[in-house]
C-alpha cells in the first residue's frame, strides 16, 4: 500500500540532508522499492564516494538546483541552525503541489510558512534516533494546505523507519518531543545507571554493563512484541515480598520515585522545547 501511494506522486522525492536521519530514510525508501530515479539527494557535505555510491544505485546526488523539477515531497533533514539558508536555496523546488516535510527540531510551521512560498503544504515532524535502525517513531502535524494524499505520502515515506503518529495541534509537538524525541536518552540513562548500580552492588563493571544492556534491550523487545500493558508486564515479574518488589518499593515511591521524577523531567523538556521554538 505504501509503495502504491508513492508511485502516484507527480514529481521527485527530494531529500535535503543525508546525515544519520536522512541516510536512514534514504535506505528505507530504497528498501521499500521506490525507483532510485525518483529520488534526489541534496547535501553539500556528501563526500565523493557517497555521491558515487548513490549515482551507481540510480539516485541523483547534488544535481544543479535549476535542473530539479518541482518536488512531490521535499524532506528537510538538516540542523535547525542552517534552516534559513537551506530553505532560501531550495524555494525554487517547491511547487504548488509540493509538500514540505521538516524533521528539524524547534522549527515551527509558522517559521516555515514565512520562509517558503505562500500557501506551501507543510508537515512538521519529530522523529527519534532509533529510526537509524528502523525502530523509530515519528510524531507529525500538518498545516491546512496538506491534502489527504500528501499526508498519506508523508506517512509512507517516514514509515520506512518506524510508525508515524499524527496529531492535530502543533502545541502537542513539544510534549511529543519530550516523550519520544528525547526519550531514548532516558532509556540510555537507565542502562547507564543500572550498570553503575550493579557495580556498586559488587558485580564486575564489565559484567554489570552487559547485564544492564541486555536487560533494557530485552525488556524493550518484550514490550514491543507482546503488546501487553507495561503495568501488567511489571506485575508479571513482581512476586509479593520478593526482590523485584523490594526494588520497586523504592522506584515507585509516590513522592520521590521514578514516576514523579520522570513527570518532572518530561515537563522540563516540554518547557525547553517551547523556549527553543520561540
Amino acid at each position: 500500500m505504501s509503495l502504491e501511494v508513492l508511485k502516484q506522486l507527480d514529481g521527485p522525492i527530494v531529500l535535503v540532508g543525508a546525515g544519520k536521519m536522512g541516510g536512514a530514510l534514504l535506505e528505507g525508501w530504497l528498501g521499500l522499492g521506490i525507483e532510485p530515479a525518483r529520488l534526489v539527494v541534496l547535501d553539500p557535505n556528501l563526500n565523493p564516494e557517497a555521491a558515487k555510491a548513490l549515482a551507481d544505485k540510480g539516485v541523483s546526488a547534488n544535481p544543479a538546483y535549476d535542473a530539479i523539477p518541482h518536488a512531490a515531497v521535499l524532506i528537510l533533514a538538516v540542523k535547525p541552525q542552517v534552516a534559513p539558508a537551506v530553505i532560501a536555496s531550495i524555494r525554487g523546488i517547491v511547487g504548488p503541489k509540493s509538500v514540505v516535510v521538516s524533521i528539524m527540531a524547534g522549527r515551527t510551521i509558522g517559521f516555515m510558512q514565512e520562509a517558503l512560498p505562500r500557501g506551501a503544504a507543510i508537515v512538521r515532524t519529530i522523529p527519534n534516533t532509533p529510526a537509524a535502525i528502523g525502530k523509530g517513531i515519528t510524531v507529525a502535524v500538518a498545516n491546512a494546505a496538506v491534502s489527504p494524499e500528501a499526508r498519506a505520502a508523508t506517512s509512507a515515506l517516514l514509515g520506512t523507519v518506524g510508525p508515524v503518529e499524527w496529531v492535530e495541534s502543533e502545541s502537542l509537538i513539544d510534549a511529543a518531543t519530550a516523550v519520544s524525541g528525547s526519550g531514548p536518552a532516558y532509556v540510555f540513562l537507565l542502562a547507564e545507571a543500572l550498570a553503575k548500580a550493579g557495580a556498586a552492588a559488587g558485580l564486575p563493571a564489565d559484567l554489570a554493563d552487559r547485564l544492564a544492556r541486555a536487560t533494557v534491550s530485552g525488556a524493550g523487545a518484550l514490550l514491543e512484541q507482546s503488546g501487553i500493558d507495561p503495568a501488567i508486564l511489571r506485575q508479571n515479574v513482581t512476586s509479593p515480598g520478593g526482590t523485584t518488589a523490594a526494588a520497586l518499593a523504592v522506584l515507585m515511591d509516590e513522592a520521590k520515585g521514578f514516576g514523579p521524577l520522570l513527570t518532572q523531567a518530561v515537563a522540563e523538556a516540554t518547557h525547553r522545547s517551547r523556549e527553543l521554538a520561540g
